[in-house]
Protein backbone atom coordinates (compact mmCIF):
# COMPACT_ATOMS: atom_id res chain seq x y z
CA UNK A 1 0.00 0.00 0.00
CA UNK A 2 1.22 3.10 -1.04
CA UNK A 3 1.71 6.14 1.54
CA UNK A 4 -0.36 9.46 1.56
CA UNK A 5 1.61 11.96 -0.60
CA UNK A 6 1.92 16.00 -1.43
CA UNK A 7 1.24 17.43 -4.54
CA UNK A 8 4.53 18.35 -5.60
CA UNK A 9 4.68 21.91 -5.14
CA UNK A 10 3.93 21.46 -1.51
CA UNK A 11 6.51 18.81 -1.05
CA UNK A 12 9.36 21.29 -3.14
CA UNK A 13 8.80 23.77 -0.70
CA UNK A 14 8.88 21.50 2.64
CA UNK A 15 12.09 19.61 0.79
CA UNK A 16 13.88 23.03 0.47
CA UNK A 17 13.40 23.95 3.87
CA UNK A 18 14.98 21.16 5.06
CA UNK A 19 17.79 20.89 2.61
CA UNK A 20 18.88 24.36 4.28
CA UNK A 21 19.09 22.85 7.60
CA UNK A 22 19.87 19.25 7.39
CA UNK A 23 23.26 17.31 7.73
CA UNK A 24 23.91 14.18 6.07
CA UNK A 25 23.38 11.46 9.12
CA UNK A 26 26.41 9.38 8.85
CA UNK A 27 29.94 10.31 10.23
CA UNK A 28 32.41 11.08 7.15
CA UNK A 29 29.77 11.16 4.30
CA UNK A 30 29.39 13.35 1.71
CA UNK A 31 26.06 14.43 0.15
CA UNK A 32 27.61 13.26 -3.05
CA UNK A 33 27.70 10.21 -1.53
CA UNK A 34 24.59 9.44 -1.63
CA UNK A 35 22.12 7.43 -3.65
CA UNK A 36 18.31 8.08 -4.18
CA UNK A 37 16.35 4.76 -2.55
CA UNK A 38 13.13 6.54 -2.22
CA UNK A 39 10.97 5.06 -5.37
CA UNK A 40 12.72 1.41 -4.98
CA UNK A 41 10.50 -1.42 -5.19
CA UNK A 42 9.90 -3.62 -2.18
CA UNK A 43 7.05 -6.11 -3.52
CA UNK A 44 3.76 -5.75 -4.20
CA UNK A 45 2.18 -1.65 -3.83
CA UNK A 46 5.05 -1.10 -1.23
CA UNK A 47 7.79 1.57 -2.14
CA UNK A 48 11.21 1.93 0.31
CA UNK A 49 10.26 5.60 1.25
CA UNK A 50 14.02 6.40 2.81
CA UNK A 51 17.47 6.09 1.65
CA UNK A 52 20.42 3.96 2.60
CA UNK A 53 23.42 5.64 3.78
CA UNK A 54 26.39 2.81 3.43
CA UNK A 55 29.57 3.21 5.88
CA UNK A 56 31.81 0.81 7.61
CA UNK A 57 29.76 -0.58 10.87
CA UNK A 58 30.21 1.23 13.72
CA UNK A 59 30.06 4.77 11.90
CA UNK A 60 28.81 7.10 13.77
CA UNK A 61 25.13 8.19 13.10
CA UNK A 62 24.17 11.90 13.52
CA UNK A 63 21.63 13.52 14.69
CA UNK A 64 20.42 14.88 11.35
CA UNK A 65 18.93 18.55 12.80
CA UNK A 66 18.07 19.62 16.02
CA UNK A 67 15.36 18.06 18.18
CA UNK A 68 13.98 15.34 20.56
CA UNK A 69 14.20 11.70 20.56
CA UNK A 70 10.97 10.38 20.18
CA UNK A 71 11.29 6.91 20.22
CA UNK A 72 13.59 4.41 20.73
CA UNK A 73 12.76 1.10 19.03
CA UNK A 74 13.73 -2.32 18.51
CA UNK A 75 11.53 -4.41 15.98
CA UNK A 76 13.37 -8.23 15.65
CA UNK A 77 12.71 -7.61 11.44
CA UNK A 78 11.81 -4.27 9.94
CA UNK A 79 14.42 -1.88 11.42
CA UNK A 80 16.17 -3.27 13.96
CA UNK A 81 17.72 -1.01 16.35
CA UNK A 82 15.66 2.40 15.42
CA UNK A 83 15.35 5.79 16.62
CA UNK A 84 13.01 8.54 16.09
CA UNK A 85 13.43 11.89 16.00
CA UNK A 86 11.41 15.24 15.96
CA UNK A 87 12.61 18.15 14.93
CA UNK A 88 12.08 21.15 16.94
CA UNK A 89 8.81 22.07 15.95
CA UNK A 90 7.66 18.80 15.56
CA UNK A 91 6.39 19.27 12.06
CA UNK A 92 9.21 16.47 10.47
CA UNK A 93 9.80 13.47 11.82
CA UNK A 94 13.37 11.46 11.25
CA UNK A 95 13.89 7.24 11.53
CA UNK A 96 17.38 6.19 11.78
CA UNK A 97 17.40 2.17 11.01
CA UNK A 98 19.39 -0.84 11.20
CA UNK A 99 21.86 0.57 13.87
CA UNK A 100 24.57 -1.62 15.63
CA UNK A 101 23.53 0.53 19.08
CA UNK A 102 22.27 3.75 20.31
CA UNK A 103 25.10 6.28 21.46
CA UNK A 104 25.94 5.69 25.21
CA UNK A 105 23.06 7.22 27.45
CA UNK A 106 20.58 8.00 24.60
CA UNK A 107 17.06 8.06 25.98
CA UNK A 108 13.56 8.83 24.67
CA UNK A 109 12.37 12.43 24.87
CA UNK A 110 16.40 13.75 25.51
CA UNK A 111 16.74 17.02 23.05
CA UNK A 112 19.76 16.35 20.87
CA UNK A 113 21.71 19.17 18.98
CA UNK A 114 22.37 18.75 14.83
CA UNK A 115 25.39 16.79 14.77
CA UNK A 116 25.35 14.73 17.98
CA UNK A 117 26.11 11.13 17.99
CA UNK A 118 23.13 9.34 18.45
CA UNK A 119 24.05 5.74 17.19
CA UNK A 120 26.26 4.04 15.40
CA UNK A 121 25.38 2.09 11.91
CA UNK A 122 25.36 -1.70 12.27
CA UNK A 123 22.78 -4.46 10.37
CA UNK A 124 20.12 -5.06 12.55
CA UNK A 125 16.30 -5.67 11.74
CA UNK A 126 16.33 -6.87 8.04
CA UNK A 127 19.23 -5.22 6.53
CA UNK A 128 21.88 -7.98 5.27
CA UNK A 129 24.48 -8.96 7.38
CA UNK A 130 27.48 -7.62 4.99
CA UNK A 131 25.88 -4.34 4.16
CA UNK A 132 26.01 -2.12 7.00
CA UNK A 133 24.30 1.18 6.57
CA UNK A 134 21.58 3.47 7.74
CA UNK A 135 18.22 3.42 6.45
CA UNK A 136 17.26 7.24 6.82
CA UNK A 137 13.49 8.66 5.90
CA UNK A 138 11.84 11.83 7.02
CA UNK A 139 8.08 12.32 7.10
CA UNK A 140 5.70 15.81 7.91
CA UNK A 141 4.09 14.48 10.79
CA UNK A 142 0.64 14.84 11.24
CA UNK A 143 -1.64 17.06 13.14
CA UNK A 144 -0.95 14.49 15.89
CA UNK A 145 2.35 14.59 16.42
CA UNK A 146 2.78 10.49 16.11
CA UNK A 147 6.60 9.66 16.24
CA UNK A 148 4.63 6.74 13.57
CA UNK A 149 2.96 8.59 11.46
CA UNK A 150 3.92 10.62 8.61
CA UNK A 151 4.00 11.65 5.05
CA UNK A 152 6.66 10.47 2.99
CA UNK A 153 9.69 12.91 1.67
CA UNK A 154 12.24 11.89 0.05
CA UNK A 155 15.85 12.28 2.23
CA UNK A 156 17.82 11.96 -0.77
CA UNK A 157 16.31 15.27 -2.27
CA UNK A 158 17.01 17.48 1.21
CA UNK A 159 20.24 16.01 1.68
CA UNK A 160 21.88 16.84 -2.00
Amino acid sequence: MRSPSLPPDSADTLIEALRRRLIVPVQGVARADLVDHFEDDRGGDRRHGAIDILAPRGTPVLAADDGRIAKLYLSNGGGGIAIYQSDPTETFGYYYAHLERYAEGLREGDRVRKGAVIGHVGTTGNAPPDTPHLHFAITLLTPEKRWWEGVPLNPYRALR
